[in-house]
């Protein structure tokens, strides 16, 4: 049944390819192989299809190389524009930072002046006080005058009879009494002279209470004034803060261990940073403008601090070339032995000889070829981290040399236990292996 079916299949394709022979031509003999259309419609087939398949392989290898160079330019694009941004923040945290130092030195110019007159107030309210004093003193002494006045009188007027009574003349008596006259007219010019002066010290009194008004509703302005421009800060620094401590947090680090570390590490504050200290005399309080602006400070403080923390993390990818990933983070099984082992890194396969570069500055502790890792590359960073690049092909740097973040460190290889050409990265956080792709996914918020 199968053959008479394919009988009438050649029998139709006959049209369209005749049957063809291939002769083979020997020293003695001559023999053919006959090509049917059946045979020949399969052969057509194979070939289609080969290079079917070879045009579709070409085009997946050729968008896979177009899609690499476009996710690579657009990382350099938003490198770039968050650089910018940085810069730009900076540029604003700086001229905030002046405004603010400038409203400040207004501030204590401001309040020197305040200072100033109330010192003014207090000095002629005790003159005011002082000249109250005499005046009531010179009231008493009127009075007491005005009572020895007319005691005098009285005696003068006893006197003037007894004298007129024995020796007919009051002259004595008079005498005394224009002395007295004479006193009394004293003693109310001295009044008068000091009812002017008390008028005087009261208009001053009044002047200065009007001077120092004018200085508080100039104080409240610029209290207002400094409000605004520190909720404009504060908020700015919001905007900077939250993103850097999300980075720090991705990659399972303490932003306040970051920013104790790094101020450790520093070797002194930087004098725009530092607090600002203001010595007030008297009742005068502290100001809260101060405090607020202290405040500021303090997370301008921690901003430089996480910029610091950044580069000493290894958030860089060790290969900048197109690479293929072809082992995660995890659980696997091993691809010599065929046993499920625990995989403390990641693996990257590209051609021999591709560059590998330093994740962040550090200290190389190993260099050196170790069975297993084949050659490896161990390099310390802050706060208890460390990177392995293992399987190199070769190794530019030496044990204890001090390497940046990009520089080269080798070429990829299949060196150790491996199967192909690859670079198994690994992230030690105090000698345990952590997943590395959560530094490099922080790092992607950053570059």
């Amino acid at each position: 049944m199968f053959r008479r079916q394919l009988v009438k299949l050649n029998q139709r394709l006959e049209r369209r390819l005749p049957e063809q022979r291939l002769f083979l031509r020997s020293d003695n003999t001559t023999r053919f192989v006959r090509l049917r259309p059946f045979t020949q419609l399969m052969g057509i087939g194979a070939v289609a299809t080969f290079f079917a398949w070879g045009v579709l392989a070409t085009s997946i290898l050729l968008m896979d190389s177009i899609g690499s160079g476009t996710l690579r330019e657009q990382a350099q694009r938003e490198q770039a524009t968050y650089e910018q941004r940085l810069n730009q923040m900076a540029q604003e945290r700086d001229r905030h930072a002046q405004s603010a130092e400038t409203a400040q030195v207004r501030f204590g110019e401001a309040m020197g002046r305040i200072s100033d007159m109330q010192l003014e107030l207090l000095a002629s309210e005790q003159r005011r006080l002082e000249l109250e004093a005499g005046i009531d003193t010179v009231q008493q002494t009127v009075a007491r005058v005005v009572r020895e006045r007319d005691a005098a009188r009285t005696q003068l007027a006893e006197a003037r009879r007894t004298l007129e009574a024995e020796t007919g003349t009051a002259r004595t008596a008079a005498d005394r009494g224009r002395d007295v006259q004479d006193m009394l007219d004293y003693l109310l010019v001295a009044m008068d002279g000091v009812g002017a002066d008390l008028h005087e010290q009261s208009l001053n009194a009044e002047q200065t209470s009007n001077q120092a008004q004018m200085l508080a509703m100039e104080n409240e302005l610029l209290k207002d004034r400094n409000h605004v421009i520190f909720t404009q800060l504060e908020e700015a620094l919001d905007s900077v803060m939250g993103p850097l401590e999300r980075v720090f947090q991705s990659a399972n680090v303490s932003p306040d261990q970051i920013r104790r570390l790094v101020r450790q590490g520093a070797q002194s504050q930087t004098a725009s940073l530092r607090p600002i200290s203001v010595s007030t005399s008297g009742a005068m309080a502290a100001s809260p403008d101060i405090s607020r602006a202290n405040r500021v400070l303090g997370k301008l403080a921690d901003v430089q601090a996480y910029r610091e923390g950044l580069d000493r993390l290894p958030i860089a990818r060790p290969v900048s070339a197109s690479v293929r990933q072809t082992s995660g983070f995890g659980m696997r099984r091993h691809p010599l032995t065929g046993r499920s082992k625990m995989h403390n890194g990641l693996d990257w396969a590209a051609s021999r000889g591709t560059s590998i570069l330093s994740a962040a500055d550090g200290i190389v502790t190993t260099a050196e070829r170790q069975r297993g890792y084949g050659n490896i590359v161990v390099i310390k960073h802050e706060f208890g981290l460390e990177t392995y690049y293992a399987h190199l092909n070769s190794i530019n740097v030496r044990e204890g040399q001090r390497v940046s973040r990009g520089q080269k460190i080798g070429g990829m290889g299949t060196t150790g236990a491996s199967t192909g050409v690859h670079l198994h990265y690994e992230v030690r956080v105090n000698g345990r292996p952590v997943n590395p792709i959560t530094y490099i996914r922080a790092g992607q918020n950053v570059f």
